[in-house]
């Protein structure tokens, strides 16, 4: 773990500021709503829907200064790790007060850590980033994203048979399509290919089709959060366990607790591909 630290110690503390703003009838949130369940909690349509603000801060560089892979080259605010996959791994979001549609939204980015290991397919680099996004200086949003590097060998499935998941009080089937990550990959500025480009995916990468995007994932189980609950969220976290393709539909699920909302997008086979759990605002909190 050290050996991270050591190598890219000039990256660990390293920020950035951007300031931003999205307006609800913006092409990308206009893309965003086309590919998801429809609900605005409250009914208050100025309010941005949990996850939303990933909209915000499109990274978008000249052609000139993409890799391969489609992603931004390394060596930029991101440390220049050399592995050739880069995976958003998991994450967690707090929510302090709304988010509104027009706002001006100013978003400082740290890198927390760097961190190698050797995991079962070779070495692994986990870089941990923390964003703080601010409207006229007060803090709306905190949020923690794990962010993976690894080699060219590709995660399968665990041999043998599956033990499905306990069932979940909620179940709903997403059929993904090309259409539907293009239109996300488009929202959000992401030029990752495997998400896109499906010669690529499955030639370059070996995937057996286009991978369904993590925060895609993550953003319909916020969605489902939301819609069955009637309530906005204080906190969502997440946690990416396999990969999810456009080859087979899949299902999100979920229940809600006595203290929170638990949560999974469950592939064909009836496995977990991610986890989450979302706190619920009550409107005692009011903006906090």
């Amino acid at each position: 773990m050290s050996e991270g630290r050591e190598q890219f110690a000039e990256w660990i503390g390293r920020s950035i500021e951007s300031t931003d703003r999205l307006c609800a009838d913006s092409s990308a949130a206009r893309m965003l709503a086309s590919i998801l369940p429809q609900c605005v909690p409250g009914g208050d349509a100025d309010v941005m829907p949990a996850l939303w603000h990933w909209l915000l801060f499109p990274q978008i560089v000249p052609l000139a200064l993409n890799d391969v892979d489609g992603h931004p080259m390394r060596g930029g605010f991101l440390p220049p790790v050399d592995l050739p996959r880069r995976m958003w791994a998991g994450g967690a979001v707090s929510f302090h007060r709304d988010l509104c549609f027009g706002d001006e939204v100013t978003r400082k980015s740290t890198i927390a850590d760097v961190v190698m290991k050797e995991g079962r397919s070779g070495p692994l680099c986990f870089v941990t980033v923390e964003h703080r996004l601010s409207v006229a200086d007060r803090l709306v949003i905190e949020e923690r994203q794990d962010i993976v590097y690894r080699g060219h060998e590709t995660p399968r499935a665990p041999a043998g048979s599956v033990s499905p998941a306990p069932s979940m009080a909620w179940t709903e089937a997403v059929a993904p399509s090309p259409v539907q990550l293009f239109r996300y990959s488009a929202a959000t500025s992401n030029s990752h290919r495997i998400h896109y480009d499906r010669s690529y995916a499955t030639a370059e990468e070996g995937y057996p089709g286009l991978v369904v995007h993590g925060p895609l994932l993550a953003t319909l189980l916020a969605n489902l959060a939301e819609r069955r609950t009637g309530n906005r969220l204080a906190s969502f976290s997440f946690r990416a366990r396999r990969p999810v393709f456009d080859i087979a539909p899949f299902l999100i699920c979920g229940e809600s607790g006595p203290d929170r909302v638990m949560l999974a997008a469950r592939g064909p086979d009836g496995d977990d591909c991610m986890q989450a759990e979302a706190t619920l605002r009550t409107p005692a909190d009011g903006d906090r």
